[in-house]
């Protein structure tokens, strides 16, 4: 998991984690520079969408009603949007079909339409761009890469979800912003698929030194034993509505101890389904992304932290234990001390 900055200085995003590795992800060349300062009005993306705590609301931070409240990712992704417009679907959690015929509109794999208009919409003040760029993300149909809406794509998707004052103007910084943070939410799966694609034993020469020399044991291992082969994505899920067991932790500490643990909850939940090449057999992973906004930076820029991390089955649990316990144990038994030492 790890910070990712959204600057608008440069088109180059720098990145820095909070007990764990962080991942560069930058914007594509293409993107125009992020905005800065207060979101646009009709941003979706800065808006929480899990309602689910509130220490104010009761003596319990935790609310057992289901929250009501939309996705935060800007793209909508209920059944009127499209499989490739974003690499993080999010299914048809929103939306049951309605009317008989409706399923043979839709992708298979995440129940969405198969297409989303890039024709003007009515009243549309300003023409947008409607080229649309490649992600980094490999299909896990293996015919190439996710593809990210165009701007034009994604203000048609905003009208439809009924965010119907969205600035125009705003909306190629907020294709921007979708983008960048999907590239940081992949980029953690890799280092993560890197680590413990190839079995336990691995993961845990590359994780027993700590976080900090990580990067140096997983060149070490790579160097003897060979890259792991490459993830793809096969199918995803927007839960914004499911607090994770992990979050609503957080929430719960800090309303014990906010001082120490307060922090909003996360503004959205997706969880990716990975294919992992298991000796020469595809087992499917499924990896839980929390989205939280920062404080922003002193110059205006939004901050977004991704918590990042395999589902608490048996095996991401063990993967979770060996990577986190093995980082705190590295530092809580004083192992760097005595290995600076012995230098």
């Amino acid at each position: 998991m790890g910070w990712f900055w959204a600057d608008a200085s440069s088109p180059s995003q720098s990145t820095s984690a909070l007990s764990q590795p962080s991942h560069h992800a930058a914007l594509p060349s293409s993107h125009p520079p992020l905005a800065t300062g207060s979101p646009p009005p009709g941003c979706p993306m800065h808006k929480p969408t899990v309602d689910a705590l509130n220490p104010s609301a009761s003596s319990c931070p935790v609310k057992h009603d289901t929250p009501s409240s939309p996705s935060g990712c800007p793209v909508p992704h209920d059944t009127s949007s499209s499989p490739s417009v974003c690499p993080v679907p999010h299914g048809s959690r929103d939306a049951a079909p309605e009317k008989p015929g409706l399923l043979s509109k839709l992708n298979p794999l995440n129940y969405m339409f198969s297409d989303l208009s890039q024709t003007p919409a009515a009243n549309q003040n300003i023409a947008l761009p409607t080229s649309r760029d490649e992600s980094s993300i490999p299909k896990g149909t293996g015919d190439g890469n996710w593809e990210y809406p165009s701007p034009q794509q994604m203000y048609n998707a905003l009208l439809r979800k009924g965010y119907t004052d969205t600035d125009p103007t705003a909306v190629e910084s907020m294709v921007a912003v979708h983008n960048f943070l999907n590239e940081g939410a992949w980029a953690e799966i890799v280092d993560w698929e890197r680590r413990f694609g190839r079995g336990l034993a691995r993961g845990w020469q590359v994780s027993r030194r700590g976080e900090e020399n990580a990067p140096i044991e997983l060149r070490k291992v790579e160097a003897r034993e060979g890259e792991s082969p490459q993830p793809t994505l096969v199918r995803f899920q927007g839960r914004p509505k499911d607090m994770t067991p992990k979050a609503a932790m957080l929430q719960v500490m800090g309303w014990m101890y906010p001082e120490k643990f307060g922090t909003e909850p996360p503004f959205d939940r997706h969880d990716w389904f990975v294919s992992r090449n298991v000796n020469g057999q595809e087992k499917q992973i499924r990896y839980v992304i929390d989205y939280y906004s920062g404080e922003p930076e002193p110059t205006g820029e939004p901050v977004f932290y991704l918590d990042v991390r395999p589902a608490m089955t048996p095996s991401g649990a063990a993967e979770r234990l060996l990577r986190w316990g093995g980082d705190v144990w590295w530092r809580a038994s004083g192992a760097e001390v005595r290995e600076q030492k012995k230098q």
